[in-house]
């Protein structure tokens, strides 16, 4: 009997140990050149670089948005974030009317915290939040979105100190193995993102450079050691097996439209520190920075690290992975099913994770943003309000759709070439499927996700 016995507690904990820890870490602003293991000449990010030796690190990843509330909102529903009309940064109630957004993604949206929760993971979420905003006092609280613990900024509520989301996530971490559960966390940490919140030990490492330049390396060599206190965290916990990290971005950096002195300035939520002047992220050479739609403002870095299931110091230049795919792919992983009234936008990537052939995508990626500026003029990377992505194909439109420009990602990732007057069949092919989804998109936000100082 005893031995019967065993065996069954074997097998229960067998198959508890079969779904993988899931530790998702979202930067703000972190562009895909912004690591020493992507080339960048002075930043130095040695826990990250060790992230991707010890994982594969994947070049074709993009985000749902060239910012930050919309890209966060794909990651959380699966969705593209104009299915909620959420096309911006969730900001003060009447700029988010007057660019007709919500106040808030709701809570009864189909979320990834709230099914993986429903199935037996521990959930939390520790650093920026955004997917309201701190000005919002009515908004709902993360807690109402499948956590079962917070800590945020950018939220209704208490502020959760930026530089504590490592030693609070520790903190889960190990009170869900004493729990023997199964944990998601999403650490979506404030860095490079303004105001540049910087501790003198971290400028004291770079004293070569220049202000602007010593006050970027800082900030992220400080994210970059708090990432490597987790990391060895789960080393000391005996995690490290059983986890799988993701590292990754909301969009590309951040530039100032002109040079300007990197000068202290004030944030409701995150407090006192340097300006825009001292944001100095770099793309990898990719067009355009952060709330643009060419690939320097949506293709992000993106490192799995999974001992044993994704292949060690690899890189993955071709496989195209999207923000709206990390639910499913997380879902399939917890041995989630998706409920029946949910069709994701995205499509599961575990076996892409995993370095398995797999056939070419069979779901087109779409994005929407507000627009400025002109078509054709030097430096001008605001123009585009819609894109659409189909295998090798880019097709970026301008808002009236009378304008557009087409690349090859696959000959050309860096958006050099633009076809649009050689494949015009092309073009018009993706701009049919472009019209067939927006016609699928709602006219307007939900009024349940209001804030009542609209009211006032």
């Amino acid at each position: 009997m005893k031995s019967l016995l065993a065996l069954l507690l074997t097998s229960v904990l067998a198959f508890a140990d079969s779904r993988p820890n899931i530790l998702f870490i979202f930067a703000d602003d972190w562009g895909w050149g912004d690591l020493s293991c992507h080339g960048h000449p002075y930043v130095k990010t040695p826990n990250l670089d060790r992230l991707a030796e010890e994982g594969t690190d994947f070049h074709r990843f993009t985000v749902a948005s060239g910012v930050c509330s919309p890209s966060r909102t794909a990651v959380m529903t699966g969705h593209f974030p104009a299915r909620y009309a959420i096309d911006g940064h969730f900001a003060w109630v009447p700029s988010n009317k007057r660019r007709g957004m919500p106040d808030w993604l709701s809570p009864e949206a189909p979320l990834l915290p709230r099914l993986l929760q429903q199935n037996g993971y521990a959930t939390a979420h520790f650093g920026k939040w955004h997917l309201a905003n701190d000005m919002i006092p009515d908004s709902p609280l993360p807690s109402e979105y499948g956590y079962d613990e917070y800590g945020a900024f950018n939220c209704a509520g208490e502020q959760m100190p930026v530089h504590d989301d490592a030693k609070r996530a520790i903190e889960f971490m190990e009170m869900s193995q004493r729990e023997k559960k199964p944990f998601f966390i999403n650490l979506w940490i404030h860095e490079p993102h303004t105001p540049f919140h910087v501790l003198p030990k971290y400028r004291w490492r770079f004293p070569e450079l220049d202000e602007a330049d010593n006050i970027y390396a800082a900030v992220l060599s400080h994210a970059d050691d708090r990432i490597g206190e987790v990391l060895d965290a789960l080393d000391r916990l005996k995690l490290s097996d059983d986890t799988l990290v993701i590292f990754s971005s909301d969009n590309g950096p951040a530039r100032a439209k002109k040079p300007v002195d990197p000068a202290l300035t004030y944030d409701t939520a995150t407090g006192a520190g340097f300006g825009i002047g001292a944001a100095k992220g770099v793309t990898g050479g990719r067009k355009g920075y952060k709330a643009a739609l060419f690939e320097g403002g949506i293709g992000v870095p993106f490192i799995a690290r999974w001992p044993g299931k994704i292949a060690a110091d690899k890189i993955d230049a071709t496989s195209m992975i999207s923000a709206v795919d990390l639910l499913p792919t997380f879902c399939e992983l917890a041995e989630v099913k998706l409920p029946d009234t949910y069709t994701p936008d995205g499509v599961s990537q575990v076996s892409t994770l995993k370095g398995e052939a797999k056939p070419k995508r069979e779901k087109a990626l779409f994005w929407r943003m507000a627009s400025s500026g002109k078509p054709t003029t030097p430096d001008s990377f605001h123009w585009v309000s819609h894109a659409v992505v189909d295998q090798q194909w880019k097709l970026l439109s301008s808002r009236d759709g009378d304008y557009f420009e087409l690349y090859d990602l696959v000959a050309d990732p860096l958006e050099k070439i633009n076809l649009a007057d050689q494949k015009t069949e092309v073009v018009a092919e993706l701009n049919e499927k472009l019209e067939q989804w927006k016609a699928t998109l709602p006219e307007g936000p939900d009024p349940s996700c209001f804030s009542s100082l609209r009211n006032r």
